[in-house]
């Protein structure tokens, strides 16, 4: 990357679950400046995830003043935002916070998504929504708000998602936009507007919902947000769309028989499609990046938050050792020590309220096949491969729709070789390893590019933020021995469940027999 900065810039702006990115990149030059603040995944319950407003915001003008700060000597042409999606949080009437950001990641509206399944309402949600029902959404969220806080559903004012409050914080302007809005449950995708069965069923009145601009709508900077960071009041805000969405743009995920993967706390799979779509299956969600393109996948909540886990509860001696700096590379250390298959060991990763492909909150995490002769490499290296494992399935699903002959995968994980072997192989496709600002920090811009008119597709506003003498993605062919031997792993897991289902038996004359998965669930 050149070290001078470039006449003009455009910065993606990407406000992630963990951490917010501020990346600058230059029009027609291979200039990038990256600028990251990370904030912690709150849990002051069981089943809740949830995120201090002021944290993020502090945390976003931070990386967005260095980022400008780096940029120094360029015209910098516009932010354009990004966001995680499905979270929400309540605002009085002066937009202050009445609530924490409630996550994707947050459970506690399980058993609204529950009886909305029971009941059957939850095919006809998502066949008009495109927005699989489960506890991440704002949908079952709201739900929950009527239910069980009456004071906070009374003093609400406005019902907003993460993208929604970092626009007012931008810009002084409370709006939504239609890729953020389709990820809520509540928009109905043929119309582009809040569904009105949907708003009737969680009993929010319209009103308190932000009205829904298009993706590509611009937005102005406020003097006191500008003077933070360092830009001119008035410099345009593109609202952009959401993470998912804008990563298939970054990473060039776009065309046909290309699917775009992203792993980060959690993890998705996705590609490209030109108008909404239903998956009469349920498995596959349907988001909107602009009008005119949509995005059809699955995500699971269990992605790198995995191999975390393992470091905390498994392995906490070597992260003590390595530091926090060192201990994921640590950890990868000790998980390529194991062989591939962990020797017939199996982790099903669902740690947290896990969503595709069963969209079922209450399956919990566990290891299948434990020997005597497993080790502690085999349990992290099988948290590992349980994960890719998972993108796997969701990538067969894809090719139900259409046929996916290759993926293009970022996050910070892929940065590690183990990673990207286990993932080609476990795929049995060719991976490319797009670099991590050029995932959907550079979706972001591009799009910011497109919607102020100086690039005449989506496409070729990527090309000209990033292909002007940058890299190429590394690709990673799949290891033929490596990914012969994840097929018969994948094999086993139906045996190796049913062996655990005979051995729940034993516990049928234990007062639990004939207890439906339900009665279990409940106890």
């Amino acid at each position: 990357m050149t070290e001078r900065p470039p006449e003009q810039v455009i910065i993606g702006l990407d406000v992630g679950t963990t951490a917010v990115k501020a990346a600058a990149f230059g029009l027609g030059s291979p200039f990038e400046r990256v600028a990251i603040r990370e904030y912690p995944l709150l849990r002051p319950a069981p089943g809740q995830a949830v995120q201090d407003p002021a944290m993020i915001l502090s945390a976003s003008g931070e990386a967005l003043a260095e980022c400008v700060a780096g940029s120094a000597g360029a015209e910098i042409q516009a932010i354009s935002v990004s966001a995680g999606m499905h979270g929400l949080m309540a605002l009085d009437a002066d937009l202050h916070p009445l609530t924490q950001l409630i996550t994707w990641a947050d459970s506690r509206a399980r058993e609204e998504a529950r009886s909305l399944r029971e009941t059957g309402r939850a095919a006809d949600l998502q066949a008009a929504t495109g927005t699989p029902v489960h506890p991440m959404t704002p949908l079952t969220k709201l739900m929950w708000f009527a239910r069980h806080d009456p004071q906070t559903w009374a003093n609400a004012r406005w019902w907003v998602g993460l993208k929604d409050y970092i626009l007012v914080w931008l810009t002084g302007r409370l709006v939504t936009e239609l890729s953020s809005a389709s990820g809520t449950g509540l928009l109905e995708m043929s119309t582009r507007a809040w569904s009105k069965g949907a708003i009737t069923l969680c009993g929010v009145d319209p009103d308190k919902l932000p009205p829904i601009l298009p993706s590509t709508s611009v937005l102005e900077l406020t003097a006191a947000t500008a003077e933070r960071v360092g830009l001119p009041a008035g410099t345009p805000v593109v609202a952009g769309a959401a993470d998912g969405p804008l990563g298939n743009l970054g990473t060039g995920a776009m065309e046909r028989g290309v699917a775009g993967l992203s792993i980060g706390t959690s993890g998705a799979v996705r590609m490209a499609v030109r108008e909404p779509q239903v998956d009469p299956d349920g498995t596959l969600f349907c988001y909107a990046l602009t009008e005119s393109v949509w995005v059809m996948g699955a995500a699971i909540s269990n992605g790198g938050v995995v191999l975390r886990w393992t470091g905390g509860s498994l392995a906490p001696d070597v992260k003590a050792t390595a530091g926090d700096e060192g201990a994921d590379a640590a950890l990868l250390e000790l998980a390529a020590s194991a062989p591939a298959g962990c020797d017939g060991l199996v982790m099903l990763p669902y740690l947290l309220a896990e969503r595709a492909p069963l969209w079922d909150p209450y399956l919990p995490g566990a290891y299948l096949g434990l020997r005597f002769g497993h080790t502690r490499a085999h349990l992290v290296r099988a948290a590992l491969e349980g994960v890719c494992m998972q993108m796997r399935i969701l990538l067969d699903r894809l090719d139900d729709v259409d046929s996916v002959h290759s993926v293009r995968v970022t996050g910070g994980v892929f940065r590690s070789e183990l990673w990207r072997e286990v993932m080609a192989a476990m795929l049995d496709r060719p991976i490319h390893v797009v670099g991590e600002a050029e995932g959907t920090a550079l979706g972001a811009a591009a799009l910011g590019l497109f919607a102020l008119g100086r690039a005449p597709t989506l496409t070729g506003a990527v090309t000209e933020l990033a292909g002007a003498g940058g890299p190429p993605p590394e690709k990673v062919e799949p290891d033929r021995e490596l990914a012969a031997a994840y097929d018969a792993l994948r094999a086993s897991v139906p045996g190796l469940a049913a062996k655990v289902g005979t051995v729940a038996e034993l516990f049928d004359g234990a007062g639990v027999r004939g207890a439906s998965a339900t009665d279990l669930r409940a106890r």
